[in-house]
């Protein structure tokens, strides 16, 4: 439940991010007034768009039968790359993502052509929509009715709290507290994306598809047991295993050796401070 809870808070905020920009811009210029009902529209458009796509998701799990475990198994993984694409996305542009979305609305203002709003806000949200879609599957796949009961629980909570934090960071009026938020939140969405790539390598394991090479590397379940519920939510959040195969292991060493190199690379170098007279 922590990672559907996670999960939805941070795509909500994320979308809950880009809305409340342009619906500032909008309150705050008279002229721009009539743009809000395509604002509304687009977010709606983007919520169908969303839903759809989740009915789409579960009428093919359903079609493919047996090769359902497969699907799952790709679900989860397409989930994690989708999660560190995200990362990185937000690192290029959180900086900038005010200033152009304002920059865009001034130029549709000046025509009093709002459907750039609309579309905007529908792909916002569908955008976000959809990787929660995506995400959430990956972590349901095969989960029984009961579970589905308390995950969906989960997505209420995590909805209700990014709402909060939104609000809080709004409160606080300060662009420090979306510089944290992002850092912080980069973090754990890394460690989500660890635990989702461990769970689709064991898959494919039990599948037959990897070898485990060894199995297990290690027994740490004295320190910390994965299937007590401490131990399953770290192993949920952040791919730790109490019998790790060595299959796992490598992949798992190997993701966070790229993504520390990708992210040395993706951040900007400091400018050198110019000489003084």
């Amino acid at each position: 439940m922590g990672q559907v809870v996670f999960v939805m808070w941070r795509e909500s905020v994320e979308a809950l991010l880009v809305i409340g920009i342009l619906h500032a811009w909008l309150s705050n210029n008279a002229e721009a007034k009539g743009g809000k009902r395509y604002l509304w529209g687009g977010v709606l458009a983007g919520l169908g768009i969303a839903g759809l796509l989740a009915v789409g998701f579960f009428e093919a799990s359903e079609f493919l039968g047996n090769a359902q475990d497969y699907f799952q198994t790709g679900m989860v993984l397409i989930a994690a790359a989708l999660i560190v694409q995200m990362v990185f996305w937000m690192r290029k542009h959180g900086r900038t993502l005010k200033k152009e979305l304002e920059s865009g609305l001034t130029a549709n203002a000046k025509q009093q052509n709002w459907w750039g709003v609309f579309v905007l806000a529908a792909l916002a949200v569908a955008r976000e929509g959809s990787e929660a879609v995506v995400f959430l599957y990956g972590l349901i796949a095969g989960a029984d009715s009961s579970t589905l009961l308390t995950m969906g629980g989960g997505a209420v909570l995590g909805l209700v709290l990014a709402i909060g934090t939104y609000w809080l960071l709004q409160v606080a009026g300060s662009a420090m507290g979306w510089r944290l938020f992002f850092k912080v939140s980069e973090v754990l969405l890394l460690l989500l994306a660890s635990a989702m790539l461990v769970n689709g390598v064991d898959r494919l394991i039990s599948m037959d598809v990897l070898p485990a090479l060894v199995d297990p590397v290690w027994d740490s379940s004295a320190l910390l047991d994965d299937s007590t519920q401490l131990g399953g939510l770290v192993a949920a959040l952040t791919g730790y295993r109490a019998h790790p195969a060595l299959m796992t292991l490598l992949v798992w060493l190997g993701f966070w050796g790229g993504v520390t190199v990708m992210l040395k690379r993706a951040t900007p170098a400091p400018q050198k401070k110019a000489a003084q007279a």
